[in-house]
């Protein structure tokens, strides 16, 4: 779908069918090749200011992608799962998208992240109240009309240690998740996160959701193609009944957490008036 525009060529006559993976959750797949197209943008970027066209398809292209689908399949939210990178096609996607989201590792590299893309995102922002400045009314209509907002962060993987701390974290993982908070005020300006409260600051969506490991449920999911809490319910290979058998539970409880997680989200995103 974006090869047209990297192309500089004619858009497809119809997107095509996304892939159903229920009927209220539909799937837009990545392609290995995007690396030509984030080129594409930083190729393409200096002629932004200029009001080229070509440049502005580029930049916008994907969020406008979004935005016929939702038009014509009635999506509520849209969800860009991006590379841990700040290159050329993050600065695009990011920084025209309503709201991000930060996951993080409980580790001293998640810190680094927080700073990175809090500074990424100041610079971000000044380039884009530029081209707003320079361009016309018609030509800025292609852009969202506020610059992205925070909208939280999680906290994944990490070793649960029931009743030592309020997060139930082992203590290793504990210390460096409690300066998450502390390192997004520090690094995340004010403007981009004013609209949440102290509260959602403090805390990781979903709270301790989905915060600790999932161990080898993941592995199996993917298996077998289905959600987490869904795997005990499939035909499974003989050598997997026993196994999940014996964790039925653990698999099957996870829905809840999902739940739990999701409300959160929806929570912080009905905080933008979008």
């Amino acid at each position: 779908m974006l090869k047209p525009t990297e192309d500089g060529t004619a858009e497809l006559p119809s997107l095509p069918p996304p892939f159903a993976l229920t009927p209220n959750l539909h799937l837009l797949p990545g392609r290995l090749t995007l690396h030509f197209y984030e080129d594409k943008i930083a190729s393409r970027w200096s002629d932004i200011y200029q009001g080229d066209p070509l440049a502005i398809r580029t930049v916008t292209r994907a969020r406008s992608i979004a935005e016929e689908y939702a038009e014509i399949y009635g999506y509520d939210i849209v969800i860009f799962d991006t590379s841990p990178s700040l290159g050329a096609l993050n600065k695009a996607v990011i920084s025209l998208v309503d709201g991000f989201v930060v996951p993080c590792n409980p580790d001293m590299f998640s810190l680094y992240g927080i700073r990175n893309i809090g500074n990424s995102l100041s610079i971000w922002k000044k380039q884009f109240e530029t081209i707003f400045h320079l361009l016309s009314v018609e030509k800025r209509s292609n852009f969202p009309e506020d610059f992205v907002r925070f909208l939280g962060f999680t906290i994944y993987n990490a070793k649960k240690y029931g009743g030592t701390n309020e997060w139930d974290l082992a203590t290793a993982h504990y210390n460096f998740a409690k300066q998450i908070p502390t390192t997004i005020k520090q690094y995340i300006k004010k403007e981009i996160r004013s609209h949440l409260s102290s509260s959602q600051l403090e805390t990781p969506i979903g709270e301790t959701a989905v915060m600790h490991t999932h161990s080898t449920l993941p592995s199996m999911a993917q298996k077998y193609h289905l959600p987490i809490w869904k795997v005990p319910s499939a035909q499974l290979e003989g050598s997997d009944r026993a196994t999940i058998a014996g964790n039925r539970a653990t698999y099957e409880g996870t829905r809840l957490k999902y739940q739990q997680f999701a409300k959160d989200v929806l929570n912080r995103l009905s905080t933008l008036d979008i």
